[in-house]
């Protein structure tokens, strides 16, 4: 149907960037001289160590982590580290607790809760979680095992845009959406995670970044691959790890480096995230954002239109545009625009023009 690329708004699998594509492909045939792809040559080889060590590095120079700090390679996406987490870290006298602000947040407590190790600490769900829980709201349990965030919602297009203060409680969060999309505190994190496919890769890898001391003792009655001790032992290489998916993450971190780091992938984000929500705004009720705008993310943009059959044409005819995946998710409706690092600008802004177009046809 299309002769060139497109401007890809989905929310995961998303769009990559057109540089590191290209550099993939050049080298897919024939990896660092090795006469085979990296989807063929062993997790084993030097060539392909390289690239395991030089991706946990980069990740941690751009979060500003020290020695204290592990990056694994995990799989099963972020779902089954929801279980991993529960389980690893939770009991019934010392519980997660859990911070409900999307879909899920919600997903990664009902795991907990199924374990009986579960607690709500606070949840926007009374308001289809328009917004992001304050600090005021917060209840946390102070025997805790950990308070644990999705820091931005994918679904609902809302993210944090503070730090909650645990008092001490070791603080987990979910970065799927946002991994690295801008600089912030890793420090004040003792666990972070993130399926890759939404900012940092293909999907099949699990980053999970965290403090050696959480992982060196998990409990020995969990299954060997369900346990974090067995990947920071291994160096995620107990069993045969998703080789091109961690080139790919790898990849991505250098890619993000050499454009200036979290700093300027901040600077980008905002500029996006700004034409989007001034298109919304300026509107006149034609286009209502679903966040409230404190808790607006810079990732996914979630809108909505005056009704269902508006809705639908604009999904048509944003794709004979170029413009896809711009559908909202089931459970909200609407528009979902997915604005990750690698989102050129150029790409936001033809979305905007066509809502303008779209406005003054159908209004």
């Amino acid at each position: 149907m299309f002769k060139e690329r497109i401007y890809n708004f989905n929310p995961g699998p998303a769009t990559l960037p057109l540089p590191v594509l290209k550099e993939a492909q050049a080298e897919f045939l024939n990896f660092a001289g090795s006469g085979m792809s990296i989807l063929e040559i062993s997790h084993r080889a030097k060539a392909y160590d390289e690239v395991h060590q030089k991706a946990k590095a980069d990740i941690k120079e751009l979060m500003g982590l020290g020695d204290d700090y592990e990056v694994l390679f995990c799989q099963g996406g972020a779902s089954q580290q929801f279980a991993m987490i529960a389980m690893n870290f939770a009991t019934k006298e010392n519980p997660g607790n859990y911070v409900l602000s999307g879909s899920f947040a919600s997903k990664a407590y009902e795991e907990a809760e199924l374990l009986g190790v579960g607690e709500i600490a606070a949840s926007s769900k009374d308001v289809n979680f328009k917004h992001i829980p304050t600090q005021y709201e917060i209840k946390l349990n102070p025997n805790a095992a950990y308070l644990h965030l999705c820091y931005n919602n994918t679904i609902f297009g809302t993210e944090f845009n503070y730090i909650p203060d645990t008092k001490g409680v070791p603080l987990f969060a979910d970065m799927s959406s946002d991994m690295l999309s801008r600089p912030i505190d890793f420090k004040k994190f003792d666990f972070i995670y993130a399926g890759a496919q939404k900012n940092m890769g293909p999907a099949g890898v699990v980053i999970v970044v965290a403090k050696k001391s959480l992982l060196e003792n998990s409990p020995k009655t969990l299954p060997t691959m369900l346990r974090y001790s067995t990947f920071l032992k291994k160096d995620s290489l107990y069993n045969t790890p998703p080789a091109f998916c961690i080139y790919m993450v790898g990849k991505i971190a250098a890619w993000i480096k050499e454009n200036g780091g979290l700093v300027e992938m901040e600077k980008k984000n905002r500029e996006k995230a700004k034409i989007l929500y001034d298109a919304i705004d300026s509107s006149d009720g034609f286009y209502k954002g679903h966040a409230d705008k404190d808790s607006r993310s810079l990732m996914n943009v979630t809108f909505r239109l005056p009704s269902e059959d508006l809705e639908k044409k604009f999904v048509a005819e944003a794709l004979e545009k170029g413009l896809s995946g711009v559908k909202g998710h089931r459970s909200v409706g609407g528009m979902r625009a997915s604005i990750y690092n690698a989102m050129p600008k150029e790409g936001v802004e033809k979305l905007a023009t066509f809502m303008a177009d779209f406005k003054k046809n159908n209004a």
